[in-house]
């Protein structure tokens, strides 16, 4: 057992890039810490399938030493408050709301004030105003398509809850950049051959243009091959097609009709026959794409869908397909190899939680790093904490398709079976029959989305929740209905108070611009 003083980075993009300025910033390696080397072949592209982040990469940019406005003009960046469900209940042309919200702000809880969630449930905020409507004003503000803050707020502030929509490959480009700016050294070369010791660990990688490579920790970020932790070491792949069934992707990039048309700040998913669209607004195009199951729909029909959704403006644009392997690895540290991003898992772009489980990779990379060499104890606690991660995002995208009400493809039925939900899933949604979701029935560390985020969805898809005699503890229904109409009128005030979206990105830009001169 030996001292880890190297870590070698196998891939670039995202996973690798921000992986390797994470590290370099928590262990110092441009002060003579723990050295970090990224190796990257220029054969691979970037996946990028979403676009789209989750509210904790405030707190990542934040933490590599990436200000707010940089991020945004370097990736043609925008703010995304949440994401609109459009036809995941029913069918277009059904008597019904046609779409719902799933806010990243928190539901109102002001000191004094009651927990709203049992209220709403019992009629208190008013017939047919749905959850996130009553309980955030963000989707009025959403809707309106005005930003989560202001240009005097802070970098990565604002009094809405907000993550990013960004360009893939100029995002990997900037973390690639503020890595090597914090030490990190950058070989781009082709693997050829890993190396394991008598002990099944990783004794060299060997690379064409580089010659033989070496460290302490090898990281594997080469994306769905998995160069180190699957095709050397043989850490198995546990599909979840069973349970998620989308595995296909068409992608396109699709210019706004003017340059200052107005942008989004959510991400639109559009349920579809056999999967589901999604559509985000950058600074200078829309990025669309359909994300369908190969075993209800083919290449051909999915792209009809597609092409139909964008319009005309789709005329002569060629689609970028994609071939997604849903599921992960439940052993994603090895011996001396840790798998970060697509080769350890991935669960389908619909609530972004692929740049999100990088995050948290590199996060307990971090914080955990055997300095001592003894990688075996902090293996088993990163790969049973990595599990159950995975696991509860499972249930969660689950929740989204299991619940609909739609029974006009098979792809809808076959979803709304629960034979395909999970066991654990299935015990959540009866608790839930007679409760509502509370804070008890997670464990915080271990979760991606809050009970808050489960809440929207799950009354998002129009769950029944019978209180039963549970009700007769609701005894404060008039301050309950006070908040329900303060929440009303915040949402009015706020659309005074918060810039259209396009604006504050322009604002920002300009700061930057004339910073730089």
């Amino acid at each position: 057992m030996h001292p880890i003083q190297d870590v070698l980075i196998v891939g670039g993009g995202t996973a690798g890039w921000l992986t390797a300025a994470f590290l370099a910033r928590q262990l110092g390696t441009a002060r003579g810490g723990v050295r970090i080397t990224l190796v990257e072949s220029t054969d691979i592209g970037i996946i990028g399938v979403g676009e789209g982040t989750f509210p904790s990469i405030r707190g990542t940019l934040s933490a590599i030493g990436i200000p707010e406005a940089r991020f945004l003009e370097a990736c043609s960046a925008t703010y995304k408050q949440g994401i609109r469900f459009d036809h995941w209940v029913r069918p277009p042309g059904t008597p019904g709301p046609d779409h719902y919200f799933h806010p990243f702000s928190q539901p109102s809880q002001r000191p004094g004030a009651p927990e709203l969630l049992p209220y709403w449930l019992v009629g208190e905020a008013g017939q047919g105003r749905a959850f996130a409507e009553a309980v955030t004003l963000q989707k009025a503000v959403a809707d309106a398509r005005h930003a989560p803050k202001r240009a005097a707020d802070g970098d990565y502030l604002g009094p809405l809850n907000y993550a990013y929509h960004f360009d893939a490959g100029r995002f990997a480009a900037l973390l690639a950049e503020q890595a090597q700016a914090l030490g990190v050294k950058r070989v781009i070369a082709t693997v050829d051959r890993v190396d394991l010791d008598e002990q099944g660990a990783i004794a060299a990688v060997h690379t064409r243009e580089a010659g033989e490579l070496r460290a302490g920790l090898y990281a594997d970020c080469s994306g769905f091959r998995a160069r180190l932790i699957g095709e050397a070491l043989g850490a198995p792949f546990r599909s979840m097609r069973d349970v998620l069934f989308v595995d296909r992707a068409l992608a396109m990039q699709v210019p706004y009709a003017r340059a200052d048309a107005p942008i989004a700040s959510y991400t639109i998913a559009s349920a579809q026959e056999n999967g589901w669209i999604w559509d985000i607004g950058l600074q200078e195009r829309r990025g669309i794409g359909h994300v369908y199951s190969s075993r209800h729909c083919d290449d051909e029909k999915a792209e009809r869908t597609l092409r139909r959704y964008i319009g005309a403006a789709s005329d002569g644009l060629t689609p970028r397909k994609l071939t997604l392997d849903i599921g992960y690895r439940e052993t994603q540290w090895v011996k001396n190899c840790v798998a970060v991003g697509l080769s350890g898992g991935f669960l389908e772009p619909l609530e972004s939680s692929g740049i999100g489980l990088i995050e948290t990779a590199a996060y307990l990379i971090a914080q955990l790093f055997p300095f001592n060499g003894d990688t075996a104890p902090v293996a088993k606690h990163f790969n049973a904490f990595m599990r159950e991660r995975y696991a509860r995002i499972v249930d969660f995208i689950k929740l989204h398709y299991g619940l609909t009400q739609r029974t006009d493809t098979a792809f809808w039925r076959d979803n709304a079976d629960p034979a395909s939900f999970t066991e654990s899933l299935r015990d959540k949604l009866a608790m839930w029959r007679c409760r509502p979701p509370q804070r008890l029935d997670f464990i915080t560390d271990v979760e991606m989305y809050l009970p808050a985020s489960w809440q929207y969805v799950l009354y998002g898809m129009e769950f029944k929740t019978e209180l039963g005699a549970g009700g007769a503890a609701l005894t404060r229904g008039e301050e309950a209905r006070r908040e329900f109409a303060t929440i009303e009128q915040l949402g009015a005030h706020a659309l005074r108070d918060l810039p259209p979206h396009r604006t504050l990105i322009e604002q920002l830009l300009a700061r930057t611009d004339r910073r730089a001169a």
